[in-house]
């Protein structure tokens, strides 16, 4: 196996692929990167949950494969001087050149590392890379890490002949992002653990070039020019998502969501993990009261709203409300209300295509907090 190529283009396939090498397995050669020279150099990490394949054009003398521990292999390439790297392997004996500095490695048998499963197509859909990102963005926050309800781990992919919809929920808020779609096939749905997610998301850029999504029997494939990720489905029953959001909601109001979130950034200054506190909300005729208290320090502030709130109070995790506003992908916002227990539902402007949504659940607020 012999091949040269520009040291940051390597450098870059590796970073990529590498994130789904996993840290320690009982397979010593998936704590490596599996290196495929044919008509273009590949580069593949898999941790038998989610596998990456980046590629990239080289000058390829002779072709092989074999298997290189990442960590050591990336911070060689990341160190080498910005130029021309060669690669040599004689079996398993490998050298790697670049400018002045040389490096002898040891390879692991290509024989070794675990095929990437296939997938056995059954529906796809095509989007741009920047629109795939922002959904992702926009609602992996929401994702569950209990593991007792292993389907909310991950996000639900909706697909119907024109739009694409992304729910992800927690059993304590849901976020839904929304975007049309040019090229579908029919309705269908599946569901993507969120670690898979978020290095779909890294490997987005913001480009408008397409991203190709097949759902197979087992597993989704997301296709990039020069990358490719293979995750596995998460199977079960996802929340009934559109029954569990209330929709008519008496009290609703306008807001400015930066607004909003400074307030609460402010309020939730004196909350910490020793130190909690809910926070306490009043929806009153054109302000929003902000509240929170612990046993050694309160802090209060007021955001300016349109409408009235009819002085309901209600509580929430001061965490949830944050995240939910820092993705918002609008400058002004609906907050509907119901009464202290219901859900509050962060939604567009009346007259806006509703392209997102966040709920969250309330907490009971104690007299005295």
């Amino acid at each position: 196996m012999k091949f040269s190529c520009e040291k940051a283009i390597l450098q870059n396939a590796i970073a990529t692929a590498a994130r789904a090498v996993s840290p320690k397995s009982s397979i010593p050669a998936l704590e490596g990167l599996l290196l495929e020279a044919e008509t273009l150099l590949a580069v593949t990490g898999y941790n038998l949950e989610t596998g990456i394949r980046s590629t990239m054009e080289a000058e390829i003398e002779k072709p092989g494969s074999l298997v290189l521990p990442a960590r050591l292999f990336g911070d060689i390439i990341r160190k080498l001087p910005d130029d021309i790297v060669t690669f040599s392997a004689d079996k398993l004996q490998v050298n790697i050149r670049c400018g002045p500095a040389s490096f002898n490695l040891i390879a692991m048998d290509p024989d070794d590392f675990p095929l990437l499963p296939s997938v056995d197509y059954q529906h796809s859909f095509t989007i741009s890379e920047r629109t795939l990102r922002a959904m992702i963005s926009e609602t992996l926050f929401a994702v569950s890490d209990n593991e007792s309800r292993p389907i909310h781990t991950g996000s639900l992919f909706e697909v119907e002949p024109d739009t694409l919809t992304m729910v992800s929920v927690d059993g304590f808020r849901l976020a839904l992002r929304r975007e049309a779609l040019h090229e579908s096939e029919g309705s269908f749905q599946f569901v993507v653990p969120g670690s898979a997610l978020s290095e779909v998301e890294k490997i987005c850029r913001d480009a408008d070039d397409p991203v190709i999504v097949t759902m197979g029997a087992r597993h989704t494939m997301f296709q990039f020019e020069r990358a490719m990720l293979v995750s596995r489905r998460l199977e079960g029953e996802f929340l009934a998502w559109r029954k569990a959001i209330p929709r008519e909601n008496p009290i609703k109001v306008m807001v400015e969501a930066r607004e909003l979130l400074t307030s609460i950034e402010r309020v939730s200054l004196i909350i910490s993990d020793k130190l909690k506190s809910p926070l306490r909300c009043t929806v009153g005729e054109g302000e929003l009261q902000l509240v929170t208290k612990t046993s050694v320090s309160d802090a209060a502030d007021t955001c300016v709203i349109e409408g009235d709130g009819k002085g309901l109070e209600i509580g929430f995790n001061n965490k949830y409300v944050m995240d939910a506003l820092k993705a918002v992908p609008a400058d002004k916002v609906h907050l509907e209300f119901n009464s202290g227990v219901s859900p509050c539902v962060i939604s567009p402007l009346d007259g806006e295509e509703e392209n997102f949504l966040y709920m969250i659940l309330p907490v009971r607020l104690k007299a005295g907090e």
